[in-house]
């Protein structure tokens, strides 16, 4: 018999920020394949989670219009059906982070 001992991974101590739950509605510019809307459903300083009514890929870069703060390009870092996380080129200050957490 095979046994093994299994550790879950601690993904939260590998982030850089911490995420924070939200529900903001975006629009994402898919570059060149047209706007589309979204829903933003966690955020940090570094990315977000996305919940779109497209599918994305992986690799792809986006360019999305959050609410106050306006177009940020990020890049595609993982998909699921119509559930994305995207990595921001240019993190978001804590100014700007505060003001989609609190609104």
């Amino acid at each position: 018999m095979f046994a093994a001992e299994f550790e879950p991974a601690d993904i939260a101590s590998r982030r850089r920020s911490e995420r924070a739950s939200v529900s903001l509605d975006a629009e994402l510019d898919r570059g060149g394949m047209g706007r589309t809307l979204c829903k933003v459903v966690d955020i940090s300083l570094h990315g977000a989670r996305l919940s779109s009514y497209s599918a994305l890929r992986r690799g792809q870069s986006i360019e999305l219009t959050l609410p106050q703060i306006g177009q940020v390009v990020a890049d595609v870092m993982w998909a699921d059906d119509f559930t994305a996380g995207c990595q921001f080129r240019q993190p978001l200050s804590q100014d700007q982070l505060d003001q989609l957490i609190v609104d």
